[in-house]
């Protein structure tokens, strides 16, 4: 989730040397500035307002005959597959992230900076924001458990929190790759995608012929590298070129398969379900959803136009990821605050899905939305560097690919084991190598050694002082 109307800038260096991505980007922000298109940003938007929408209608709090209970409110509602159609919208995502990536890299390419270049400042513009949200949310649950919160609770408040954390490592990942996967696109334009789909198609016919769901998670990467792709064949032009009829077929022909899928394979017909682990469909629906998108663009374009709306929305992307990343813990925080206020003095909460609880939402996501913006002002200025640690002048592949394993490893810790004191530990641990670099991680602890051991010193030297001083009095 990319600023929606502003690029990644890589840090300068300290001593006034600049690193090369930065003298790429700015260069090309001067002459040539990269590629912007009014209704990409907006879709983003509007896809990020309808993740916190969903998130916030999932959020079921009550009291059982066991005490309190949080749950998912939207789990296991019949009638939730058909919605899932229209909802999950992570394919169009990840289309509009691959157009942004696509015009972002190829503008940095041209200026000279290299791949590495690229995936430094990627991994730095969305790590940073992930380093406080671990910290804080870590802090905050073992708070809670010194506090006498029972442990049941605060382990499900620290799943509820990590579960949208899956975005942010796949995403990494995914960005990483995006110089390779320019190049595949540039030099084989069909054959890329159709070979990723033939390894999708794979991992889910192995998955159900053995029955290990695990396999399935290959496709974490496979999947949303397809989709990635379909974003660059948006910002290529190749859709322009088609007409209207030939989209609206598409998208009908996409639709029709489909169903075709859900209805007469394993294939579930809950488009959430086919999230986790990520299946074929999301790829047949993303195709679906590129056409529609496409046929769109034209009257989202004018819409921004006619109502100024370019402001307001660059407003909201340059603060995307901390939306994303703070929503969660803003739902389950109130969510808390809710059980505290029955328990004080009876706030009634209706059972998820009755007609009070219904009558309840407009107040829920007007209040939540209120606090996820007030938490976002506090926390966005951790999303973009403001003075950042001098690094080399250049960086290898070598580095650049290890500090993206390290910042997808780090996400990874918490989305898995939990936000637990020893977990977060090494989370943070991963972060900050991926932060500030694995090649110059090592001056930055040298530098902290030192200081520490200054610090101590001057202690020993006050300790010294202060009992000699007394000895003579």
């Amino acid at each position: 989730m990319e600023a929606a109307m502003t690029d990644v800038l890589a840090p300068s260096t300290g001593a006034g040397r600049v690193h090369p991505a930065t003298r790429a980007e700015t260069s090309a922000r001067r002459s040539t500035p990269v590629t912007r298109d009014s209704s990409v940003d907006a879709i983003r938007v509007a896809l990020l307002v309808v993740v916190f929408a969903l998130h916030a209608m999932m959020v079921g709090v009550s009291v059982g005959p066991d005490g309190p209970v949080l749950e998912n409110a939207l789990e296991g509602r019949p009638w939730f597959a058909a919605v899932s159609w229209v909802v999950q919208i992570m394919p169009l995502f990840f289309i509009a992230g691959g157009f942004s990536s696509f015009h972002h890299w190829r503008s940095m390419r041209s200026r000279g900076a290299s791949g590495a270049d690229y995936v430094r400042a990627r991994v730095e513009r969305l790590v940073r924001p992930a380093v406080v949200l671990v910290a804080v949310v870590a802090a905050a649950l073992v708070a809670l458990s010194l506090a006498g919160l029972p442990p049941e609770m605060v382990a499900t408040a620290g799943f509820r929190i990590g579960q949208p954390l899956w975005f942010l490592g796949v995403y990494l990942a995914t960005s990483a790759l995006v110089p390779l996967m320019v190049r595949a696109h540039e030099r084989a334009r069909v054959l890329t995608p159709v070979a990723l789909l033939a390894g999708v198609v794979a991992v889910d016919m192995l998955r159900f012929s053995t029955g290990l769901d695990g396999i399935g998670f290959l496709n974490l990467l496979l999947v949303w590298l397809l989709v990635q792709q379909l974003g660059f064949h948006l910002a290529d032009g190749a859709l322009d070129r088609l007409s209207p009829a030939a989209l609206w077929s598409i998208a009908a022909g996409a639709l029709a398969l489909l169903v075709a899928l859900t209805a007469a394979t394993p294939y579930s017909a809950d488009m959430y379900e086919n999230l986790n682990p990520p299946t074929v469909c999301l790829v047949v629906l993303g195709v679906a959803q590129l056409a529609l998108f496409q046929l769109a663009r034209p009257r989202i374009r004018a819409w921004v136009d006619r109502a100024d709306a370019s402001r307001p929305i660059s407003a909201v992307g340059e603060r995307a990821m901390t939306v994303y990343l703070w929503h969660m813990p803003v739902l389950v925080g109130l969510a808390g605050a809710l059980l505290v206020a029955n328990a004080a003095f009876g706030l009634p909460l209706p059972a998820p899905m009755s007609a009070d609880w219904w009558a309840t939402r407009p107040l829920w996501l007007s209040a939540a939305a209120v606090v996820v913006v007030c938490v976002t002002l506090v926390f966005a200025r951790f999303e973009r560097a403001r003075n950042a640690a001098p690094r080399p002048a250049a960086t290898s592949r070598r580095a650049a690919a290890l500090d993206a394993v390290c910042g997808v490893a780090g996400v990874a810790v918490v989305l898995v084991s939990g936000f637990g004191p020893v977990q977060a530990g090494i989370a943070l641990a991963l972060l900050t190598i991926a932060l500030h670099g694995s090649e110059n991680i090592g001056p930055v602890l040298a530098r902290a050694t030192t200081a520490l051991r200054v610090q101590r010193r001057s202690r020993r030297n006050g300790i010294a002082m202060a009992s000699q001083a007394a000895t003579t009095a």
